[in-house]
């Protein structure tokens, strides 16, 4: 069997040909809500925005299935064509965990598109919609939902894509349905003047075509040959996916329930201030989906590094699963140092891309930029870190860092610091969530690198 350029590659090059275009997958991703979010801004204004940012959440929901079974494929499907390396019987397998992937996505798509739609109305109040922001996010939500089997399908297959060394297709199978987006919005909103309805439809639009070409790319690949059998989901290879997937999908519905709790805190106490309860939907949700386009050079990096550190630890090469996890570590330091000062030093500049408003809810924004982001330099270890440990094969690791900063840290101060310091509490709430996440992962990965991986080198 000839060698695998991922056990033989200098790291740096490596990261950079997987790093970047999954850099621009998922800032393509992330163009999708911040497109729609401009559009909608500039046509509808304050009750538009805040209607993204109830429906955010079932966006969310996506993502983490589309996590959940592409970088579990992924992982499942280097791991074992790196263990081939010693074990042929193993490099057969592989393309079962890509088979089963594609069949979970496509399945899981549908069943959560039919559930929004049957119960739209209590799901978008459940999600903290105030009466007067209802409406919209009724007419958003009910079209974007008939795109979430092709967003998945997208997102998920791309990580498949990825893992089978092309990451160059994988980015043009994203960016492909952005422009389209993108150029579509423009006309159905601004032209044809369809509002809510148009950003959607746009939307939808983009993610068909990203979903098509995904699935093309899939039954024409470069190590994956698929056949009917591969497609049949089978109860061993779906655990193992699920296994090393649970961690960037329990990151993803982490930030799901974060998200609901937010959206319900900040409507409950936005009404008690001087704010009321719009604005601070509006501006939390235009703030996320800016911090999304900051974290998709973060999640980039760490998927990027995914099939080098899955391919070399399956293989025994440890030293350079450590070498490329610092490596990707020292870049995501350099881009959250970057994005700190961004949002330190230009957050009006930044929100007035979407919208006019009043001086409250410029003020709103300007300070929960500035505090709610404060630690955004700490930010961006907590993410590489927990990939690392779903990459390595050791899915419990990986799930706990995943849900260090939404769940054990920020859903609690987001419900206890309010009580005592109203709307404030929320946004101090997110720099004390970021800077215990970044103790955790530093502590948990000083350890791996330095005693686990060394302990079994020496084996």
């Amino acid at each position: 069997m000839g060698t695998n350029p991922l056990g033989e590659e200098k790291i740096g090059a490596l990261l950079r040909k997987f790093a970047i275009p999954s850099i621009v997958a998922m800032l393509v991703s992330s163009l999708y809500n911040i497109v729609d979010q401009f559009f909608i801004g500039q046509s509808i204004g304050e009750l538009g925005n805040a209607a993204t940012n109830i429906s955010f959440p079932l966006s969310i929901s996506c993502i983490a299935i589309a996590l959940l079974f592409g970088i579990g494929g992924a992982s499942s499907f280097n791991i074992s064509l790196g263990r081939g390396q010693a074990i042929p019987e193993e490099a057969e397998k592989a393309p079962n965990y890509i088979g089963n992937s594609i069949t979970m996505l496509v399945s899981c798509g549908i069943l959560l598109c039919l559930f929004t739609q049957l119960f739209l109305n209590p799901l978008l109040v459940f999600f903290g919609s105030p009466k007067n922001v209802l409406p919209y996010a009724k007419t958003y939500t009910q079209i974007v939902s008939f795109g979430f089997p092709f967003l998945i399908l997208a997102t998920g297959g791309c990580h498949l894509i990825r893992a089978d060394g092309r990451p160059k297709f994988a980015m043009f199978c994203n960016l492909a349905g952005a422009v389209i987006n993108t150029i579509l919005d423009a006309l159905f909103v601004f032209v044809f003047q369809w509002g809510m309805a148009g950003a959607a439809a746009a939307t939808v639009i983009g993610q068909i075509i990203s979903g098509i070409m995904a699935i093309w790319m899939l039954f024409h690949g470069k190590n994956i040959f698929l056949k009917k059998a591969h497609l049949i989901p089978h109860r061993g290879f779906v655990m193992r996916i699920i296994s090393l997937g649970a961690a960037p999908c329990s990151n993803q519905l982490a930030m799901m329930l974060v998200q609901i709790v937010m959206n319900k805190s900040l409507k409950y106490y936005g009404s008690l201030s001087v704010y009321g309860e719009s604005i601070p939907l509006a501006c939390a949700g235009i703030i996320t989906k800016v911090n999304q386009v900051f974290m998709a050079f973060i999640i980039g990096i760490s998927q990027g590094v995914q099939p080098i550190v899955s391919f070399n630890y399956g293989s025994g090469k440890y030293g350079r699963v450590q070498r490329a996890y610092l490596m990707a570590a020292s870049y995501g330091f350099g881009l959250a140092l970057a994005a700190f000062l961004l949002f330190q030093f230009a957050p009006r500049q930044i929100i007035s891309l979407f919208g006019d408003g009043s001086d409250a809810y410029y003020s709103f924004a300007e300070n929960y930029f500035r505090i709610f982001l404060f630690f955004t330099f700490f930010n961006f270890l907590q993410p590489i870190t927990s990939n690392f440990f779903t990459a390595i094969g050791k899915p419990k690791g990986g799930i706990f860092l995943s849900l260090t900063r939404q769940i054990i840290f920020l859903l609690p101060l987001i419900i206890a610091l309010p009580l005592f310091m109203g709307i404030d509490g929320i946004m101090y709430a997110g720099p004390i969530a970021d800077f215990m996440a970044w103790l955790t992962s530093t502590a948990m990965a000083a350890y791996e690198l330095h005693h686990s991986i060394y302990n079994e080198k020496a084996v």
